[in-house]
């Protein structure tokens, strides 16, 4: 267990907070009792999703981008955030785009007008120590996004496939209800049974998650 401070006793209380995921699933995955408990106290501005999600899937599988898209609406409902704005950047899975190109620059214009737009004061996104690319490059655009913005904002990460490290700050959201997580999740019907076709599953003990999130503090905003 790693030390964490209480996000309702932090000085990040009041704080507005963006999530950006790097496909359909991540953000319940990571970030679910952060948009529950933010989108409850109005303190959620939005929640990004990077890419289309069709990785998930052997190529010319029908329907995987409409499907995860749909899934990812009603798994964010389930959160309590129906009426929160959801933002897609249509990047393709599995192939970000790399950080000195004219895309990834226009990536990080878009998302720091996001931030303007929103007034966001943080923004919790994939760590930088998880291994599949899209994580990587999800913390990388917001990054780059940061030092676009013209605003002060804290950078939190969460932890879908990697350790929460130790020698760091962190935060700790307030419980969800038992079993809300679980219930999200299972809106995502194709990471978890062969709906549309047989792709990736997630691991059964995914279904079994903590009822807070930790998020570790990267860069702040002081």
């Amino acid at each position: 267990m790693v030390k964490a401070e209480a996000l309702a006793q932090s000085r990040w209380a009041q704080a507005r907070w963006l999530v950006l995921a790097p496909h359909p699933d991540d953000e319940t995955l990571g970030a679910g009792a952060l948009i529950t408990h933010c989108a409850a106290n109005d303190r959620l501005g939005g929640i990004v999703f990077l890419t289309d999600g069709t990785g998930s899937h052997p190529e010319g599988t029908p329907r995987v981008a409409a499907t995860r898209r749909r899934e990812a609406r009603n798994a964010v409902g389930r959160l309590g955030a129906k009426a929160i704005p959801t933002i897609w950047m249509g990047w393709r899975d599995a192939h970000p785009h790399p950080t000195d190109s004219k895309a990834f620059a226009r990536g990080a214009d878009r998302l720091a007008a996001l931030l303007r737009w929103h007034r966001i004061d943080a923004i919790a996104v994939s760590d930088k120590s998880e291994a599949h690319c899209d994580h990587v490059a999800a913390y990388k655009l917001a990054e780059a996004a940061l030092r676009r913005a013209r605003r002060p904002i804290a950078l939190f990460a969460y932890h879908v496939w990697s350790d929460t490290p130790r020698r760091a700050g962190h935060i700790t959201t307030p419980a969800m209800p038992v079993g809300q997580r679980r219930h999200a999740l299972l809106a995502h019907r194709s990471q978890l049974s062969p709906v549309i076709g047989e792709g990736f599953r997630l691991p059964p003990e995914k279904l079994r998650m903590a009822a807070q999130d930790v998020l570790t503090l990267r860069k702040d905003c002081r």
